[in-house]
């Protein structure tokens, strides 16, 4: 659903909640018009929440908020994130994926990177412990998902020779307050050269020479879930955590009720960490077991 040229997703079943489908790479530089609209829509819509960018943190609206966060690293130059937000085991890690022979630079949308991005979709049916969303989808499929934004996006790729081995797309928002990686993937099997870190410097290359303030990495943490190596890698390439506003606006009168319960979190928000640090451990345990692998390999 379109609104105020903003597209606008619905999710929830009892309490429907609205949000922008690019959240973190598009933001409403004036909600009003946005929350009116959705009042007189026609869709049912309970409540809509939307995040404030990451130019000026402090709260602009009268809206119900919380806060959220974001992985962010602020640019000014390369030279300054190479000497100065990242460690020496950082540094060396770059020199290591250089010395192996990675090639990292900046790529147009063709053809020959959407079959590129598929083969390395393709690699495993897992990552991180959970089930890959993007494993076996078809050409056309990867084409149109990362054909969003072109206008202003860039697509950063690491090859081994002509190989393709992993790849950023980096999309800015329309102001170029903040560029987001909205997909970083590297090919398991070749985590040793060190893509992924040979990825992020050009990103840091490519924001500076554009003029962007700051390169996110998605959140720097999630609900209660304690810090893991992801966050540890995140703040050895000079993440850090930056709080900022989401908005929570009651669209209806079922809306308002969740909000004043809380209901509006999520399911695993209301639930200890304990438990839901057993549950990602049964869900690796599943994914990395003799019946799922098997699966896999027929």
């Amino acid at each position: 659903m379109n609104i105020c040229g903003k597209d606008i997703t619905i999710e929830g079943r009892l309490i429907r909640r609205g949000r922008l489908t690019a959240e973190k790479y598009e933001f409403l530089d004036d909600p009003k018009p946005t929350v009116e609209a959705l009042r007189t829509c026609g869709a049912r819509i309970d409540l809509f929440t939307f995040m404030q960018s990451l130019a000026d943190p402090t709260p602009q609206y009268d809206y119900p908020l919380d806060w959220d966060n974001l992985a962010a690293l602020p640019i000014s130059t390369f030279d300054y994130w190479w000497r100065k937000q990242i460690n020496g085991k950082t540094r060396n890690m770059i020199r290591r994926s250089e010395k192996s022979g990675v090639v990292v630079r900046e790529v147009p949308f063709d053809e020959a990177l959407v079959e590129g991005i598929s083969g390395i979709y393709n690699e495993s049916s897992t990552r991180q412990g959970k089930p890959f969303k993007h494993y076996m989808k078809d050409i056309a499929a990867v084409r149109k998902e990362n054909g969003t934004f072109l206008e202003r996006s860039a697509f950063i790729a690491a090859f081994v020779g002509r190989e393709l081995i992993g790849f950023v797309k980096l999309v800015s928002d329309e102001h170029q307050h903040q560029a987001a990686m909205m997909q970083i993937v590297s090919m398991i099997r070749q985590r040793d050269k060190a893509p992924t870190n040979a990825l992020i410097a050009q990103a840091v290359r490519s924001c500076a020479e554009r003029g962007i303030p700051y390169l996110v990495y998605a959140n720097f943490a999630y609900g209660k879930k304690t810090p893991d190596t992801l966050a540890e890698f995140k703040r050895h390439n000079g993440f850090q955590r930056v709080d900022v506003p989401r908005y929570y606006v009651p669209i209806t009168v079922l809306g308002r009720a969740a909000l004043g319960m809380g209901l509006h979190y999520p399911l695993r928000a209301h639930l200890p960490e304990a438990v839901l640090s057993r549950l990602r451990a049964v869900r690796r345990f599943w994914h990395n077991s003799p019946i799922v692998t098997a699966r896999e390999s027929l």
